[in-house]
């Protein structure tokens, strides 16, 4: 088809351009997990649920492509050159999702070499981060029809327009998913969804593993206060990138890595009845060349097959699940080890709470000079410890270490109340 096509179903596109996906619905569900306390997805944007795959997105579970497009503008010289832009981003991006899905992903970036020029001033575009719909369908529908002759868009799963950090316009805030009505049909290809770049250079810590988690259906897991002031990090402090990318223990709770396919049926275990239940639980980080610490504090190698997730289903929409966080891998800098216990809510939309860590020291804090949010740094059981669940009654017993660095834990689900 002929280049010229792209520009008219471009513009027509752009013209229903949302902040939020509308196809979320569960009408088009793929299933993919049969295991008892999987959560239902439903139509909240980005659902925690686990029952099925919104076919909307892309899931990780193959190599991906990536298309790096570098844009300039005509009121601004760029100061970096796209290679030293590309260096702020990867090889750390694939690394993160490397380590976080035990190799079962891989994002292949390929960056542009060049600059490509915008037909009009950054200033031109409002770029903030509360966009507004116009002004975001004009950026982009530039953005496109400057990377027409260009790029292929047919040989990519993942695009990433990188604008000129110094361009008087281009604000850091701004850098986002940009999910699309209805998907830009352009090279043969639809698409569906695209990252809008604007960060500083040098940017913020893992900020494209974090917008790449939207490209894959994940949801905010921070608190955006009303006033846009307050803390963000009340809801999951440091424990997840989709939470943080400042965050001390970045990597992705189990539930995500369940939800993207990164966790075999058999990694995850259901804990029902009354009674207790002892099971041992990896860490979570454990998986090839990542060494934990095993039972004497010496580094342990060979985990990654086990029991990685433990849930207690606490009503149609919402689960507890316990998993065990260590210092390694992508927690390298991790505050605490120990079960980590959080709320997941499939009914709750990205940014209103679909994940809560629940905090086993709620009087104390921790590692205030660089955690994101002190109080839920030492959130985890320790080894040793016990701790019911307030409001749910569920109680999780931490016993001891093996030699290979798992950990041995008792959970009953109790009676809520």
């Amino acid at each position: 088809m002929p280049k010229l096509r792209s520009t008219a179903a471009v513009c027509t596109t752009l013209s229903a351009l949302a902040a939020t996906s509308m196809l979320t619905g569960r009408s088009a569900a793929q299933p993919f997990s049969i295991i008892p306390c999987a959560l239902h997805r439903t139509d909240a944007h980005h659902s925690e649920g686990v029952d099925t795959w919104n076919p909307d997105y892309t899931r990780p579970t193959r190599p991906l492509d990536a298309v790096l497009i570098f844009l300039s503008f005509p009121d601004g010289t760029p100061h970096a050159t796209p290679t030293e832009l590309t260096a702020d981003h990867f090889p750390a991006t694939s690394r993160y999702f490397e380590q976080a899905s035990y190799g079962r992903f891989t994002l292949r970036p390929h960056p542009l070499r060049h600059w490509l020029r915008m037909p009009r001033p950054s200033t031109a575009y409002r770029v903030k981060r509360d966009w507004s719909v116009e002004d975001r369908a004009a950026y982009l529908r530039d953005a496109f029809a400057a990377a027409d002759k260009e790029v292929d868009f047919s040989r990519y799963q993942l695009v990433y327009f990188v604008a000129d950090p110094d361009a008087p316009g281009v604000d850091s805030d701004a850098t986002k998913v940009v999910n699309l009505d209805t998907p830009t049909h352009v090279d043969g290809t639809d698409i569906h969804r695209v990252v809008t770049v604007f960060e500083k250079h040098p940017p913020d810590r893992l900020v494209l593993a974090h917008e790449t988690g939207h490209v894959f259906d994940l949801p905010d897991l921070y608190h955006r206060p009303d006033d846009g002031k307050g803390d963000w990090d009340t809801y999951v402090g440091d424990w997840d990138l989709m939470g943080s990318q400042f965050g001390l223990s970045p990597d992705l709770f189990a539930w995500h890595k369940w939800r993207l396919g990164w966790l075999d049926p058999r990694q995850v275990m259901c804990v029902h009845g009354t009674g207790p239940t002892r099971l041992t639980l990896e860490p979570l980080e454990a998986g090839p060349g990542v060494p934990v610490r095993g039972a004497a504090g010496a580094p342990a190698f060979g985990l990654g097959h086990g029991v990685k997730l433990a849930v207690v289903r606490t009503g149609p929409d919402s689960a507890l699940a316990f998993e065990v966080r260590d210092s390694a891998g992508n927690d390298s800098a991790g505050c605490r080890q120990g079960v980590l216990v959080y709320r997941i809510r499939s009914g709750a939309e990205s940014g209103g709470g679909p994940v809560e860590v629940v905090d086993a020291h709620p009087h104390t804090q921790a590692c205030w000079e660089n955690s994101v949010y002190p109080p839920l740094a030492d959130a985890p059981v320790a080894l040793g410890e016990s701790f019911t669940v307030p409001g749910e009654g569920a109680r999780v017993e931490v016993e001891g270490r093996t030699d290979s660095g798992a950990w041995t834990v008792r959970i009953t689900p109790g009676v809520k109340g």
